[in-house]
């Protein structure tokens, strides 16, 4: 019994490191094969590398769908004042979004402040689940209803590629 309370102990902090609200995108680091089905229902293929900058505190994020030409960076950063994540995505075909970052359970999100577009306000999100150490599912969703109910825009789906 005494040794399975020190490993406990010794495990205990761990855990709660890896399950802190600094390291909740940490998931995400590394080299990734994607694929997805575009809008004309054809699969996509791209490829998307996330490292971390800035003695580790910043997660930079470079997408590339060499089959549409869409190229994307995103910087990602935890605000330990305000312990919100934050995320501003650019991409070479003139989109900027700017988003805040929760987690609810098992997923992780970044969603866009309400902006108001042909009359209606529109709410953005990225939500990431179904997250392993090799493989994960992001959706990009959008809601008109201040984010009662979802409507699935695109899914891609990651697989780790080393």
């Amino acid at each position: 019994m005494h040794r399975y309370l020190l490993l406990l102990a010794l495990i205990a902090p761990i855990y709660a490191i890896a399950q802190s609200p600094e390291n909740a995108f940490d998931f995400w680091v590394g080299n990734w094969a994607i694929t997805y089905t575009n809008y004309q229902g054809n699969k996509v293929e791209a490829n998307n590398s996330i490292t971390k900058i800035l003695d580790g505190t910043v997660l930079e994020e470079n997408f590339n769908d060499p089959g549409t030409g869409l190229k994307g960076k995103s910087l990602s950063v935890y605000n330990p004042r305000t312990r919100t994540w934050h995320q501003a995505w650019a991409d070479n075909q003139g989109s900027y979004y700017d988003f805040v970052g929760e987690i609810d359970g098992k997923n992780r999100i970044f969603r866009t402040k309400m902006v108001e577009k042909d009359g209606k306000q529109i709410i953005q999100r990225m939500r990431f689940y179904d997250i392993t150490k090799n493989s994960l599912t992001w959706d990009w969703e959008s809601s008109i209803d201040n984010g009662k109910t979802w409507t699935l825009a695109w899914r891609l789906n990651y697989t780790r590629a080393n």
